[in-house]
């Protein structure tokens, strides 16, 4: 028979070896991870390498388009400056002249109307004397 030393002697032995069936089969999934894990990462840097040099390239031709809008802005920005001078010109050299005349317009109407009623007047006068 066995004694009570043997026993628990053999109880411990028999756990340690599910204890290290058990962590054979935990390695040997671990270790399938990490393969799965690598071929993923390659084939993420096979794809990702590609579309970083497309977005380099976009990035610089995007970059060479704004400096075009740049420049386009800039004209832009000149030629409405001089579009507000040439207004200016114009409102000062047509505006001016066009008050003048209406003004003087206004005036010749008055005059002419003060006069022909101011001999009207005078006639109805003249025959009130009479």
């Amino acid at each position: 028979m066995l004694t009570a030393g043997e026993v628990a002697g053999l109880i411990a032995a028999v756990a340690c070896v599910v204890l290290v069936c058990f962590m054979i089969m935990v390695l040997v999934k671990l270790a399938r991870l990490v393969t799965e894990t690598t071929k993923m990462v390659s084939d993420l840097s096979d794809r990702v390498v590609p579309l970083l040099e497309d977005v380099a390239v976009a990035v610089g031709e995007t970059n060479r388009q704004l400096v075009a809008v740049e420049a386009i802005t800039r004209d832009i920005k000149q030629i409405s400056g001089h579009a507000a001078k040439v207004s200016n010109v114009t409102q000062t050299l047509v505006t001016g002249p066009m008050i003048k005349v209406a003004a003087f317009g206004h005036g010749l109407r008055r005059a002419v109307g003060a006069r022909s009623r101011g001999r009207s007047t005078s006639r109805v006068l003249e025959r009130r004397r009479r």
